[in-house]
């Protein structure tokens, strides 16, 4: 059998040519029905002695004091963030009470509106949300 010459009748290169490679055919996968869902059959790892989790998402809580907790440190949180210079001289100087008394009235205010008075009294969510992010940890209010 003659081997065929390496340039193409022409003088130009002739491209290489591979062999063709086979691969192996794939199993076919066989097609197994889903299983019925009941919805009313609870899971078979599931329990009644089992406790309750919290939820991961702390938004999604139903803890009041949660609730109350995270509105506080929300309203205060807008006062540093609408007032940053503000906050800077009350703290220097010693006058954070006297500057932001109306935004604190005004927030206070809200918070109440929002959690109810008797709640809002007999906690301190809202003075603590005041001392650890207005008063940056310090006891003032």
């Amino acid at each position: 059998m003659p081997v065929p010459p390496a340039t193409a009748p022409g003088g130009a290169p002739r491209p290489a040519v591979r062999p063709a490679q086979s691969t192996p055919p794939r199993p076919a996968t066989p097609i197994v029905p889903a299983r019925p869902v009941t919805p009313s059959a609870p899971p078979p790892s599931a329990s009644s002695s089992t406790p309750t989790r919290a939820p991961i998402n702390p938004f999604l809580a139903n803890d009041p004091n949660a609730k109350a907790r995270r509105l506080a440190r929300a309203l205060v949180s807008d006062l540093v963030t609408y007032f940053p210079q503000r906050r800077d001289e009350g703290l220097r100087d010693g006058t954070l009470r006297e500057l932001f008394r109306d935004e604190i009235k005004k927030s206070q205010e809200e918070y109440v509106e929002q959690v109810g008075r008797d709640f809002a009294e007999s906690t301190t969510h809202f003075q603590d949300a005041l001392n650890d992010i207005l008063a940056g940890g310090q006891r003032i209010f």
